[in-house]
């Protein structure tokens, strides 16, 4: 590594270089990994150009990377979740630091991913359609912002509208049809590349990262911020269905020999605040209600196996407001903490 940058990160609101502490990034960049290409059969003609004898490459994932002087050998790969990007790690709607700057800071390279048929990954190789649907309102209830419009007491959110614009409009769409298992071919091709790493993953991108897991043992160990769906059992041991006033929850079935994979690193996930104990009427908290009770099933599940799996419920430890978004609330440092200290107790720090 020959390039030094020295530099202070600003916020999108432009607040003063001195807020921050200056970083040395001593290597940046960014790559696609994965992916499959499509060839079109006959000969491509120059001068009269059509599909034919050409090709179109998609599938991949989009990379950026960060690293810092002195860098923990283990570096972190922060996957987003649904009707997100790579943006979600980089800073809050509000203008603060993100988790990417905030784990350089604490000593690791970082990974940022738009996982593929995803923003800067765009390139699908099978259509979608792509509709200008309002959804604003529901994701405010779903992602547990409070009832629309009246936002929880005491949420970790700033409440200013400029802030929820720029939530809303960090809404990313699927140029391609989801599919969990292209999206873990890519991760996986990411991690060939850079070798052992952790997966901090968000909401839905906790199904494909513990496929991710599954397929590539340089997956050393995953941070999971709510996960949402995708909870991979044994299929002799599938726990029964939960249905919420958002929807039936199912578990999906994977051979018990993929799932020991998952008991030989250590996993730990995350929930927020407002999630009830007991089936509500009010869709946006029941949705989380199955998830969280799913997530302690699964977490059952790998121990009982002899794995190290840990569910930390924020409100439990003292840690109250939380939303969907762990990593942009406006505690989101005391969160990095929790993490950080998880990583350090798990030597994947080293």
């Amino acid at each position: 590594m020959d390039r030094i940058y020295a530099f202070t990160l600003a916020t999108a609101f432009a607040l003063p270089a001195a807020a921050f502490e200056p970083l040395t990034i001593v290597d940046q960049g960014s790559f696609a990994a994965g992916g499959t290409v499509i060839e079109t059969p006959g000969e491509y003609d120059n001068n009269a150009p059509t599909e034919a004898g050409q090709t179109f490459h998609g599938n991949h994932l989009y990379a950026f990377y960060q690293v810092p002087q002195d860098a923990n050998p283990l570096p972190l790969v922060f996957w987003h979740g649904a009707y997100q990007s790579g943006r979600s790690w980089e800073t809050t709607s509000d203008g603060r630091e993100g988790f990417q700057t905030m784990f350089l800071r604490r000593g690791y390279t970082t990974y940022v991913i738009d996982q593929a048929r995803r923003g800067r990954a765009g390139n699908s190789t099978e259509a979608a359609s792509i509709e200008p649907t309002p959804y604003d309102q529901l994701f405010f209830d779903q992602f547990r912002f409070g009832q629309w419009p009246e936002y929880f007491e005491g949420v970790q959110v700033d409440q200013s509208e400029e802030t929820l614009n720029q939530f809303f409009r960090s809404v990313t769409p699927n140029t391609g049809p989801y599919d969990p298992a292209i999206l873990a071919d890519a991760t996986s091709a990411l991690i060939d590349r850079i070798g052992p790493a952790v997966l901090v993953t968000h909401s839905q991108a906790g199904g494909p990262g513990w496929l991710t897991a599954i397929r590539n043992p340089d997956v050393k160990g995953i941070v999971a911020l709510e996960p949402g769906s995708g909870f991979v059992f044994p299929e002799d041991a599938m726990p029964e269905a939960m249905p919420s006033a958002a929807g039936t929850l199912e578990a999906e079935p994977i051979p018990a020999e993929d799932f020991v994979r998952l008991t030989e690193i250590p996993i730990v996930i995350y929930y927020g605040d407002n999630i009830p104990d007991e089936p509500t009427e009010e869709r946006g908290k029941d949705n989380w209600r199955v998830r969280l009770d799913m997530a302690r099933l699964w977490v059952d599940a790998i121990n009982e196996r002899g794995g190290d799996a840990t569910l930390v419920h924020l409100p439990e430890e003292g840690i109250t407001g939380g939303t969907h978004f762990l990593m942009s609330d406006l505690n989101n440092g005391q969160i990095a903490d929790h993490i950080a200290g998880w990583l350090d107790a798990k030597n994947l720090n080293q």
